[in-house]
């Protein structure tokens, strides 16, 4: 026991004072920035760091005592991330998500995209189809939580009433549908891209579902000449809403493409590498259904004028396909060289 206790102090003794040098030119880079080391010191740092992690792997070898090791190993962590880890700040990284990741991982998967977007597109003209030529479907297609009293029953002036009605207090009828609205909405897209391991047969039957409800609730209106209406009623967050519940459904079926189809690589790793770039456009759609909530919090409940919304939801389409489709700025290995 006294020889382990010897042997300790004998090692800490000979390199401590690497070790307390080091500890300073972390400290300064906590509290500063790289510039506010000298030239020799920078050059210093990754010397000490190389020889604080060779006296953590003599201590684990010749077994010393867990405080030590448990020292070492702390500053060998810290001083990796001081060297090698990530400069950039939150908002950085953020600024950085939003300008050129989100994007490029939209058009990363446009393939599977394109898939979502069809098939909400077909199941949406589906459901307007069923409903105009039998007014029985609505009531299979639409459930009672969602139609919320909206029935082929509803007289024109009630159903007109929804959408100009603003007037009244926070949280009437207007409010809780729209609140209905874009909780379900929100939910159906985190839920599409969350199940799209299930070889993306959930994430397709949620985007039909979604099509065939939108698609009976524009007929019910339709049927009650109020189609351009409801359009305008629709097309303020449903630009942004449905969009991102699409991009969702592909960033899900991208999923189930890499496990489905890994091409060379092996399943988990092609999970891995589409995971990535899936979560990405996940993280981006929620992003997009926060501007949808504030659209329909506020622009669509407040804007009563027909062409006014119509111009809103325009402009946002046309937002979103600049945004999309506009020339990346470069990325940051690219912008180094």
């Amino acid at each position: 026991m006294e020889s382990a206790v010897l042997k300790s102090t004998q090692f800490r003794r000979e390199r401590e004072p690497s070790w307390r040098e080091l500890e300073d030119l972390l400290e300064k880079l906590r509290k500063g920035s790289p510039r506010s080391l000298t030239p020799q010191e920078l050059t210093r740092l990754p010397t000490l760091y190389r020889g604080a992690l060779s006296s953590l792997s003599v201590a684990r070898s010749i077994s010393l005592d867990q405080s030590l090791l448990a020292y070492l190993e702390s500053l060998a962590n810290r001083a990796y991330f001081q060297i090698y880890g990530p400069r950039k700040g939150f908002f950085a990284v953020a600024s950085a998500f939003v300008r050129r990741g989100f994007p490029a991982a939209v058009r990363e998967l446009a393939r599977p995209i394109l898939l979502a977007i069809l098939l909400s597109v077909i199941a949406a003209f589906a459901g307007y189809f069923l409903c105009m030529n039998n007014a029985e479907w609505y009531y299979t297609l639409m459930p009672g939580s969602a139609a919320q009293g909206r029935m082929p029953t509803s007289t024109a002036a009630e159903l007109r009433a929804v959408l100009y009605d603003h007037d009244t207090a926070p949280g009437d009828m207007l409010s809780a549908f729209a609140s209905f609205l874009f909780v379900h909405n929100a939910g159906i897209g985190i839920v599409c891209f969350a199940l799209g391991f299930a070889f993306g047969l959930p994430t397709a039957l949620l985007l039909i579902q979604n099509g065939l409800m939108l698609g009976a609730f524009v007929a019910l209106y339709v049927s009650h000449g109020l189609g351009i209406e409801i359009g305008g009623w629709l097309i303020i967050h449903g630009s942004t809403e449905l969009l991102a519940i699409m991009l969702a459904g592909g960033a899900g079926f991208a999923l189930a493409r890499a496990i489905l189809f890994p091409g060379g690589k092996t399943r988990l790793g092609a999970l891995a590498e589409t995971g990535r770039t899936a979560g990405q456009v996940a993280l981006g759609c929620v992003l997009m259904f926060c501007v949808a909530g504030m659209l329909e919090g506020y622009a669509r409940q407040w804007v009563v004028t027909l062409w006014a919304r119509y111009a809103i939801g325009g402009l946002m389409l046309a937002f979103w396909a600049f945004y999309f489709l506009q020339p990346l700025p470069p990325a940051p290995d690219d912008e180094s060289q």
